[in-house]
């Protein structure tokens, strides 16, 4: 405060909301019943280079104001951190990111946060913080003054995750597609990135909408981590404080790329991050523009996405899930059975190479999707095993995995383990090791997927409760590989595959047993 004539400005790349606080904590104080010294009031915000954003600075504001106006001490203003939005009566209203606010305080130093008593809950999710929940202005100066103390917000429960919700569609609606609902099973189980190819009415968008009924549940870590991008967005909604279920996010094909990894003058999150520790299911994959899917190249293999601006530097964790869905071709019925394909044969080729090779690499399971037999749609839900089983078995072998990577920092899956832990941690039989060299020889693999195909191998070994590595673990992850078949790759420019290749009695064979789909009967 300085003599002059009464002003208050706010100084430090304030932005129209912060801005606009000037006048929503003059009218708090007097309401609240606070007489201001006519002098000139100078709020700094700092560091002046960054951008200030949002209503969570007008309860410090009008505190750090009655401070320097000696209108109380400003000694337990050290302590803590604040935030809150103020309205013109005085009451202190909700804000965003309260979360992280009060992750910075424990990380500071700081004895505790206050916070809007809508937001406590939320704060106190973070262990050996005092969490002071205020409704009014005057609520928080008569603590800080010692005039009536707060008493710190007490959980009633210990947080904890939860199954899935009720409206989860379960997978016994699903009638068939036995070797779908096995890739799906075992990506579950080790977070493992997964393409479905196949024609229109397939049950590629059915199959992968039931897919966040059967992940294992989060760890409480996990669920903090996933919280925090909610609470920046205020996405979390009331009443919610915590991120119970893994998230499943499915953006159009319209999505730009700063909608996917986020940006835009603030650098918010995009739909990357908002599927941390979850799924990003991408429908109809070569509809997404190029430069869009690009940018997920990184980001997948790191977990993270560093944003860059003028000004700052911001990085969002983004450990996601990749399920995407294509069809065969444009019209949909490249070598189906029974069914005529429009498309010639360039319109083929070029659909397909809408979606680069670089980021096909990147996918651990590929697989096509059949049309659905009648002898399997005449069956009853019962039939089907529901989702229930799968996440059982799914949430066995997490737990398997998080107790092999106990003491590997960032590793909570197979999916996540890095190439120098790979050998480690990956123990196969001789003749499984003898397949998987056969594997890289015949279809010329890369060693991206090669790392791959031993973590999908793991993750099958992890399901049926093995020690190790053995044949049939090996063979079903080669087999999950479709994009890496020549054969596959070369029927795009050779046309449709007779019927007498097709093998439709050993694929259904295969199904029935709930094996792989036989894109190769690897015997190595």
């Amino acid at each position: 405060m300085a003599l002059g004539l009464p002003y208050f400005s706010v100084v430090g790349q304030a932005e129209g909301a912060v801005r606009e606080s000037k006048v929503r904590v003059i009218s708090a104080l007097k309401n609240t019943g606070f007489e201001l010294p006519q002098k000139r009031i100078t709020v700094n915000l700092a560091p002046a280079d960054l951008k200030k954003e949002g209503a969570a600075f007008e309860l410090p504001i009008a505190l750090g104001v009655l401070a320097a106006a000696k209108l109380m001490d400003e000694g337990p203003l050290g302590r803590l951190l604040f935030g809150g939005e103020l309205s013109l009566d005085g009451a202190v209203r909700p804000i965003k990111g309260v979360l992280p606010l009060a992750v910075a305080a424990l990380r500071d130093g700081f004895e505790g946060v206050m916070v809007p008593a809508v937001n406590a809950e939320e704060a106190s999710l973070v262990e050996g913080l005092n969490v002071f929940p205020v409704h009014t202005l005057r609520e928080a100066v008569d603590h800080l003054t010692g005039a009536r103390r707060i008493t710190p917000y007490a959980r009633d429960e210990v947080p904890s995750t939860s199954g899935p919700g009720a409206t989860a569609p379960d997978m016994s609606d699903v009638r068939g597609q036995a070797d779908l609902k096995l890739a799906l099973e075992i990506a579950a189980a080790g977070g493992h990135n997964i393409l479905m190819s196949g024609p229109p009415g397939s049950g590629k968008t059915m199959l992968a909408r039931r897919l966040p009924g059967i992940l294992p549940e989060m760890t409480f870590a996990e669920a903090m981590e996933v919280t925090k991008v909610y609470s920046v967005l205020g996405l979390l909604g009331e009443g919610h404080s915590l991120m119970r279920e893994r998230p499943f996010r499915a953006p159009h094909h319209t999505l730009s790329d700063a909608g996917l990894v986020g940006g835009g003058p603030s650098a918010r999150p995009g739909e990357l991050s908002l599927a941390h520790n979850g799924v990003l299911f991408l429908d109809e994959l070569p509809e997404f523009r190029r430069n869009v899917l690009e940018v997920l190249r990184q980001p997948m293999e790191e977990g993270v996405i560093h944003l860059a601006r003028a000004n700052q530097h911001i990085s969002y964790p983004c450990r996601v899930m990749l399920v995407a869905a294509m069809n065969p071709c444009p019209c949909g019925y490249y070598n189906v059975p029974n069914r005529a394909c429009t498309c010639g044969e360039q319109r083929v080729f070029d659909y397909h190479t809408r979606v680069s090779g670089p980021l096909l690499d990147r996918i651990d399971i590929s697989l096509q999707t059949r049309p659905v037999e009648y002898h399997h749609m005449a069956r009853s839900s019962a039939e089907e095993p529901p989702s229930q089983y799968y996440r059982e078995r799914a949430q066995a072998a997490r737990e398997r995995q998080r107790v092999r990577y106990r003491d590997e920092p960032g590793v909570h899956c197979n999916a996540q383990l890095p190439a120098h832990l790979l050998r480690r941690h990956c123990v196969m039989s001789e003749r499984a090791g003898a397949m998987l060299q056969l594997a890289m020889q015949r279809f010329g693999l890369s060693a991206r997927a090669h790392d791959r195909i031993m973590k999908l191998a793991l993750t099958r070994a992890d399901l049926e409760g093995h020690g190790r590595i053995e044949d049939d673990d090996m063979k079903l992850a080669i087999n999950c590989r479709m994009l890496d078949r020549r054969d596959w790759l070369q029927s795009k420019r050779q046309g449709p595959i007779p019927a007498s290749q097709q093998d439709d009695a050993a694929w259904r064979n295969l199904a029935a047993s709930g094996r792989a789909s036989p894109l190769e009967d690897f015997e190595g």
